[in-house]
């Protein structure tokens, strides 16, 4: 009998994507190449139609295009909170081609059945909040595993519910989010109290669940991550991609350092920018990741060296900042790289050093949290607190072809860890034990 697993599709419904949204798109992935029934739950502005075309219609609108505000919107939220202290019916939707998803195309996953229902996240959070009670979710066809893949305040009942926690950074380092502490601590707690299983990405992250908020061991699981990319984009020559970054963004393949990532306090790129200025190296450094809170000084001070060296104070150009990349460019630059540098304060698992040692590009990282777990003996490590640390690091990894040489060979070696295929079988060994 085929079994069903339903996760949330809280982070595939951004239109960027998160790491989050990249971890949970490969798990419905390989769950059902394993033989699972796979659903995904979404969340709409508008109640879902009756009508199953235009049911499927505004699930491909343009997100917000659908928006309701004032009065309109205090009836919906008022209904919503009424209706959730029952149970939540999500509505299914049926692809019916229709619709060209085309575009869409690299952000669904593998699913057999898609359900949407209307603000369940944002409904859910608030009755968690007035409350302390989870929404309840009931569906025509029962999952046997409800797995959520980032903390919501959700169960299905008669369903084994288990839950994704990334990392405890908003208890940990509580000045890097703007999280309400309280409410994800009383949050956190609820869901370590009620889950049938917790899932986690790193033995670090493993260790802070069952440390901060009292999980038994053997409730907590941690299958680590892992990454693919589309063999298009791992498999241009060489040649080809020094193409690429010359025609579009004048940079040397080989001769550039990388920063890829969120731009939050946790990524510790104003000390990271502090430290290559002090380096002093004859090699630009390439900053891409969208804007975010908590980071307008550094905004700020990047505007204000490419104002210098638009004005000619500086006979190079030594800055390149990219809000955003496409999925094919990011993988260019990778491989382009001289060295991807990541200081990060804190990781539940460091996606990015596990990227940048799959496409062999040297890594330097922090010895903090879970990075030495991921990159093991293939980074050159260094303490993301201090900036003279940090410059040194930046100086020899520029400077030192041979180390560089050989952090490739032993990356390559350590990102065989994290390969789909073990990955796959960690995944499997999870859900055979919870079925």
């Amino acid at each position: 009998m085929t079994r069903r697993i339903y996760f949330d599709g809280l982070n595939l419904s951004l239109e960027r994507g998160t790491g989050i949204a990249t971890y949970t798109r490969l798990l419905a992935d390989l769950v059902r190449e394993l033989g699972y029934e796979v659903g995904v739950v979404y969340s709409s502005f508008n109640r879902p139609s009756e009508n199953p075309l235009l049911r499927e219609i505004a699930f491909f609108d343009q997100p917000g295009a659908a928006r309701v505000s004032g009065f309109r919107s205090v009836c919906n939220h008022t209904v919503d909170q009424l209706t959730a202290l029952r149970k939540i019916t999500p509505k299914a939707i049926k692809l019916s081609g229709a619709i060209i998803t085309d575009q869409y195309r690299s952000r669904l996953p593998l699913r057999d059945e898609i359900f949407v229902a209307r603000n369940l996240f944002s409904n859910a959070r608030l009755r968690f909040k007035w409350s302390g009670r989870f929404a309840a979710l009931q569906f025509d066809t029962r999952p046997d595993i409800m797995h959520c893949t980032y903390q919501l305040p959700l169960h299905v009942k008669g369903a084994c519910n288990i839950y994704t926690i990334h990392d405890l950074v908003p208890l940990r380092l509580p000045f890097t989010t703007l999280d309400d502490k309280r409410q994800t601590y009383r949050l956190l707690r609820r869901i370590a109290a009620k889950a049938d299983h917790i899932v986690t990405v790193s033995e670090q992250s493993r260790r802070d669940i069952i440390d901060l908020l009292g999980v038994e061991p053997g409730r907590v699981t941690n299958t680590y991550e892992s990454v693919e990319f589309p063999p298009e984009y791992t498999e241009r020559p060489e040649a080809l991609v020094a193409e690429q970054l010359e025609a579009a963004l004048q940079l040397e393949a080989d001769g550039y350092l990388l920063f890829f990532g969120a731009f939050e306090p946790k990524k510790n790129v104003a000390r990271l920018i502090d430290a290559y200025l002090l380096a002093a190296v004859n090699v630009p450094l390439v900053v891409a990741g969208p804007p975010g809170w908590g980071t307008e000084g550094e905004a700020a001070l990047l505007k204000q060296l490419a104002e210098e060296e638009r004005s000619g104070a500086h006979s190079r150009r030594r800055f390149y900042r990219l809000e955003y990349v496409s999925r094919s460019m990011l993988v260019t630059l990778i491989r382009g790289a001289r060295a991807v540098l990541f200081p990060s304060l804190y990781e539940g698992f460091g996606l990015p050093v596990l990227e940048a040692m799959l496409l062999g590009t040297p890594v330097v990282t922090s010895r903090t949290s879970s990075l030495p777990e991921i990159a093991g003996d293939a980074a050159l490590y260094v303490n993301p607190y201090d900036t003279d640390d940090i410059a040194r690091a930046i100086k020899t990894i520029a400077a030192d072809t041979d180390l560089r040489r050989e952090l490739v060979r032993r990356g390559r070696v350590q990102a065989e860890l994290f390969s789909v295929a073990r990955y796959r079988e960690r995944v499997a060994a999870l859900y055979q034990r919870l079925g």
